[in-house]
């Protein structure tokens, strides 16, 4: 069992926490002694009840679980005191477990551990999710050109060069950091590893609804989701089918978010959020689930929507637009959704029309399935996780063959 650290801002009481970083320590904690930092907000760590059962699930699968908390104030201050204390943690953590390997998921837990690999000569994975800074700047949080945006890219670029192992969510991603940094990623390894499901809690149902539920699933207040287009496809799809009904499946404020979909919409929505456990059996009462993002911009190159593998295992089709990551490529190559060309009227009226077509395809289900299993797979991406620790571990300066031949095992 190889000593492993896992960091992440994420907090695992987030959907995200259990779907994209517990869902693999799963896996990998058969093979590596796992100690996970996470960082949880204030009103998950109020929950007293979900705390103690995350601790027990670690305990059970011999991981040993460091809290922490989650300090979003001051915006620009919170996260360089949040850096500082993650050196002086994973540096600890590093010299009392001798750890083997360091896998930090985004962009400042990477640039800690690159600071904390040149400390101790343990080696690092950068696993990017996505394109941050260039997220940050569609978002309108950050300036391109800025000097916050010089420092985040310049860490980029360090930590590319120096990570034992790079991770991309697509292959769109790849491609374009290929292009822009072929010198720090020329004998880099860089592996593709979307957005996994778990298959076997995401399925078709096996009772169909007879109402008419179109739903949207997650974060749609971040400032890179395209709120305007749902708004106009949603619009639509009232004026062709008046008993349509809608789902928002979201931790987002209902009161903002019913203001910013406008008063057509605003007494139409049912807004909830729904616990990890919950959301399997919100999707099957839909017959689709819609995602529009900023598309067409850098920033979405680096997507791989967490709700695609999720709505697709749940045999539902995907409305989406071009220029999100692997996206359009998944939904041409499977014809397992629609794509919309804008939020103009008439190509939400042809949406609409596209989709009322799909649906009475009687093989729809069993291809989106079908997709998700071949795109999204959870045992698929953990093995390529598990190969990759491998590969670091029996390549690395320090580390013996036999401990690459122990994980491959």
């Amino acid at each position: 069992m190889t000593p492993t650290l896992y960091l992440t801002r994420n907090g695992l009481l987030e959907p995200l926490g259990q779907s994209q970083v517990m869902a693999y320590l799963r896996g990998l904690s058969r093979d590596h002694a796992i100690t996970l930092i996470t960082y949880e907000k204030d009103e998950d760590r109020a929950d007293s009840a979900r705390m103690a059962a995350a601790r027990a699930e670690c305990e059970a699968l011999g991981i040993r679980w460091l809290p922490q908390r989650f300090r979003p104030q001051p915006k620009v201050i919170a996260p360089a005191l949040s850096m500082l204390r993650m050196v002086w943690l994973l540096r600890r953590e590093v010299r009392a477990r001798n750890l083997r390997l360091i896998h930090a998921r985004s962009y400042i837990p990477a640039a800690v551990a690159m600071a904390v690999s040149r400390m101790t000569g343990v080696p690092f994975i950068f696993d990017m999710r996505a394109l941050w800074p260039e997220e940050l700047i569609t978002a309108g949080r950050l300036r391109r050109g800025s000097f916050l945006h010089r420092r985040i890219v310049a860490a980029e670029r360090i930590c590319l060069r120096r990570a034992a192992g790079v991770v991309s969510l697509t292959h769109a991603a790849a491609e374009h950091l290929r292009r822009i940094y072929p010198e720090e990623l020329k004998d880099q390894r860089l592996v593709v590893i979307p957005t996994c499901a778990d298959l076997d809690r995401f399925v078709p149902t096996t009772s169909p609804a007879g109402r008419r539920v179109i739903g949207c699933l997650g974060t749609m207040l971040s400032g890179w989701f395209r709120v305007d287009w749902l708004r106009a496809f949603l619009e639509a799809g009232l004026r062709r089918d008046p008993t349509l009904e809608i789902e928002l499946t979201t931790r987002d404020d209902p009161g903002r978010l019913r203001e910013v979909l406008g008063p057509v919409l605003a007494e139409r929505l049912v807004i909830a959020p729904a616990r990890p456990d919950q959301v399997p059996s919100v999707l099957q009462g839909q017959f689709a689930s819609v995602m529009f993002y900023a598309g067409g911009q850098v920033s979405e190159l680096g997507r791989s929507p967490t709700r695609m593998g999720e709505i697709l295992g749940c045999g539902l089709p995907v409305v989406a637009n071009e220029g999100v990551g692997d996206v359009a490529r998944i939904i041409r190559e499977h014809r397992v959704g629609i794509l919309v060309r804008s939020a103009a009227p008439q190509d939400m009226e042809s949406a609409w029309v596209e989709l009322e077509a799909l649906l009475t395809d009687p093989d729809l289900a069993a291809r989106c399935r079908s997709a998700a299993e071949a795109v999204f797979s959870l045992p698929a991406g953990t093995d390529s996780y598990r190969r990759l620790y491998a590969d670091i571990l029996g390549g690395w300066p320090g580390n013996e063959v036999k401990d690459h031949q122990e994980c491959a095992d």
